[in-house]
């Protein structure tokens, strides 16, 4: 049995899927992009007339979806440091990498989760980064 979140203060789902789903001591989180909340805003992003990428920023990008992140897992009754896997999908890893892999120090520290960095096609959204991420909500110390 799993438990459905879904939070009430981090961006809408952009399809039919929960925030997240507790099941046991692990709390699994949907996939979660940088958009804001009512709003179909993407921080650092311009469009065009068609809805195209004309330009972004993927170190707003970064901070927006870790927010997002972090707003689902305090919503769920976890915290940051409970992410023990982090699954990061980058539309563009050779301009980016450099740039994310710094906000993730920053944001992470000395004891960051376990991660995998994959460069896909495109994402749902024009976003350029999405987190999957796994929460261990057990023992507590």
């Amino acid at each position: 049995m799993s438990e459905r979140i879904d939070s009430q203060t981090a961006p809408e789902p952009v399809g039919a899927y929960p925030h997240a789903r507790r099941a046991g001591e692990f709390l699994y989180l949907s996939g979660v992009g940088p958009r804001k909340k009512n709003s179909k805003q993407i921080p650092g992003v311009t469009l065009g007339a068609e809805g195209e990428i004309l330009n972004y920023d993927i170190k707003e990008q970064c901070i927006s979806v870790f927010e997002n992140v972090r707003t689902i897992l305090n919503d769920a009754g976890a915290k940051w440091t409970d992410l023990i896997d982090v699954t990061v999908f980058l539309t563009n890893m050779k301009d980016d990498f450099k740039i994310y892999n710094e906000m993730w120090k920053e944001y992470f520290g000395e004891n960051p989760p376990c991660r995998t960095t994959l460069e896909i096609n495109c994402l749902p959204t024009p976003i350029a980064i999405e987190l999957k991420c796994v929460a261990y909500l057990g023992e507590k110390s």
